[in-house]
C-alpha cells in the first residue's frame, strides 16, 4: 500500500519538471536548472528529483555531462535518423513521400495551433522575428527553423510534434532546404496566428508545399 503514494509523488515531479521546461522556454541543447534548484522550485526532496531526472535520461530526453550539468536532448537523440536516411531515402519516391507526410503532419497541427497558441508563445515568436534584422544569413536560417519548431510545438500534442521532429530530421539528413521557412513566411504565419485564421494558414502551407514540389 505504501507504493502508490511514492508513485504519485514521482509522477507529479516529472510533470512539474516538464512545466519548468515550458515555463523557462528551454530548447534542445539548453541546460536544465541544477538538482538543488529544481528541488527548491518543486519543494521536493533531492532524492526524488534525482530519480525523476534519471527516468528522463533513460528515456533519452535529457543528458548529463560531467562537470557541466544536465541538458535537454533533441527528440531524435541519436544518429539513427541520419543512417536510415542514407539508405532508405536514396530514391526520388521516398523523398516525395517524406515531403508529403511532413506536410500532412504540419497541416493537421494547424487547427490545434490556432486554438491553443498562447499570448506568451506568440510573444516569443515575435521576439524571434525581431532578430532577423540584426542577424547574418546563416543565423536567420537558424531562427527560421526555431520559429517553425516553436509554432508546431504550440499545437499542444506531443505525439504530433515528435512525428514532425522525426520527419524534419530525415529532411535535414538529406541537407534539404524544406525544413525551415523563409523570414517572409515566418512573418505571415505569425500574423495569421494572431488573427486565428486557420484557413489562410492552411492555404499558405499548401502553397509552400506546392512550390517545394515544383522545385524537385
Amino acid at each position: 500500500m505504501s507504493v502508490q503514494p511514492t508513485e504519485k509523488v514521482y509522477v507529479e515531479i516529472l510533470k512539474k519538471i516538464k512545466a519548468i521546461i515550458v515555463e523557462d522556454r528551454l530548447q534542445a541543447g539548453d541546460k536544465l536548472p541544477s538538482e538543488r534548484e529544481l528541488s527548491d522550485r518543486l519543494n521536493a526532496g533531492r532524492s526524488s528529483v534525482r530519480e525523476a531526472l534519471r527516468a528522463l535520461e533513460l528515456l533519452g530526453l535529457i543528458e548529463t555531462r560531467r562537470g557541466e550539468g544536465t541538458f535537454i536532448r533533441e527528440a531524435t537523440g541519436h544518429r539513427l535518423v541520419e543512417v536510415l536516411a542514407s539508405f532508405i531515402l536514396n530514391d526520388e519516391k521516398a523523398r516525395q513521400d517524406l515531403q508529403e507526410t511532413r506536410y500532412i503532419v504540419i497541416k493537421d497541427c494547424v487547427e490545434l495551433i490556432v486554438m491553443r497558441v498562447t499570448p506568451l508563445e506568440l510573444n516569443h515568436l515575435k521576439k524571434l522575428i525581431q532578430q532577423f534584422e540584426q542577424s547574418s544569413k546563416e543565423k536567420v536560417n537558424e531562427i527560421c527553423r526555431r520559429f517553425e519548431k516553436n509554432v508546431i510545438q504550440s499545437c499542444g500534442n506531443h505525439l504530433l510534434y515528435r512525428l514532425y521532429v522525426e520527419l524534419t530530421g530525415y529532411g535535414s539528413s538529406l541537407q534539404r532546404k524544406d525544413s525551415n521557412w523563409s523570414p517572409e513566411m515566418c512573418i505571415e504565419v505569425l500574423t495569421l496566428l494572431k488573427d486565428k485564421d486557420a484557413q489562410k494558414l492552411t492555404d499558405l502551407l499548401s502553397k509552400q508545399n506546392d512550390a517545394l514540389n515544383a522545385i524537385e
